[in-house]
């Protein structure tokens, strides 16, 4: 009974996360059309986030100190965050959001099909069969383009791709390293590609794009702030393949977050691909609560 409540509250979590990561995309672009782009708000984010963890260890006397079993794990969860932020975020400068997408979702997968490799569980039938379903889905939610694809663009998604797999494995690891110490460590690893970013691409901070931006810069920061605590959360308490699952659900939020934010109509075939995500997770949960019963 213990063992399918916290399975239920892990998928709780991983939806709580995949709902505030797709909220916070449609407002991460607006900032970006106010003049404060995605690699600056990685690098706040990433700030906010070690702040919010130093503060929330202070106030609730967490231990920051990290297994040294797990060491290794919470670095790789680190380099999975670094990589997901940086190379999807780099990836839509070559091409189109909804290919970088797509590709990027391709990590569910990914997960499924290394679980046998890395978590030692069966690769069944079943659970291959609802994360096509789910990625089916999701490429119908995002649609698809005629545009000219640059291989470098192709590259960074597939890559953000490789980084969310790794992230995801690395979090089910870490069992033992109190939250707190968690989120500030990984985005400690996160932080020098964040500023190397920002500086690479010639960004400047200041206060008159801050200000313009400000209520969707902080909106994708907060998205960011509750997505990744959630992520965190729900990584402690179910396998990496059915976190994975999950948050298939954020592009959904997207898509009706930018529908409703941004005036952007859904044609049918995006409500299809939506139902067809939904369902996969529903099956996930149902598949989740045989094997724990």
């Amino acid at each position: 009974m213990e063992r399918v409540q916290r399975s239920g509250t892990g998928l709780v979590f991983a939806l709580s996360g995949a709902f505030f990561y797709g909220f916070n995309i449609t407002f991460a672009k607006i900032a970006a059309e106010l003049g404060v782009g995605g690699p600056m708000i990685v690098a706040e984010r990433v700030l906010v986030m070690i702040a919010i963890g130093l503060l929330v260890g202070r106030l609730t006397g967490a231990s920051f100190s990290v297994p040294r079993h797990e060491r290794v794990s919470l670095f790789a969860l680190g380099l999975g965050s670094t990589g997901v932020s940086i190379c999807y975020i780099s990836s839509v400068a070559f091409i189109p959001i909804t290919i970088a997408a797509v590709i990027f979702y391709t990590f569910p997968i990914l997960i499924v099909v290394l679980s046998p490799l890395i978590d030692r569980k069966p690769l069944t039938v079943s659970m291959m069969a609802i994360v096509l379903a789910a990625f089916i889905g999701v490429v119908l939610v995002l649609g698809t383009t005629d545009a000219s694809l640059d291989p470098r663009g192709l590259l960074l998604a597939a890559g953000a791709s490789a980084s969310a797999a790794i992230q995801f494995f690395a979090g089910t690891r870490c069992r033992q390293t109190g939250t707190a110490a968690k989120l500030v460590f990984s985005q400690v690893i996160v932080l020098p590609t964040a500023l190397f970013t920002v500086y690479f691409i010639g960004s400047v901070f200041t206060i008159d794009s801050q200000l313009a931006a400000f209520v969707p810069v902080w909106l994708t920061i907060g998205g960011f702030v509750f997505g990744f605590g959630f992520q965190i959360l729900a990584l402690t308490r179910i396998s990496a393949s059915v976190a994975g699952l999950a948050f298939c659900l954020e592009p959904v939020v997207a898509a009706i977050t930018s529908a409703i934010v941004l005036g952007e109509r859904l044609a049918i075939i995006q409500y299809i691909g939506g139902a067809i995500v939904i369902s996969a997770i529903i099956a996930t949960v149902i598949v989740e609560r045989n094997k724990a019963a």
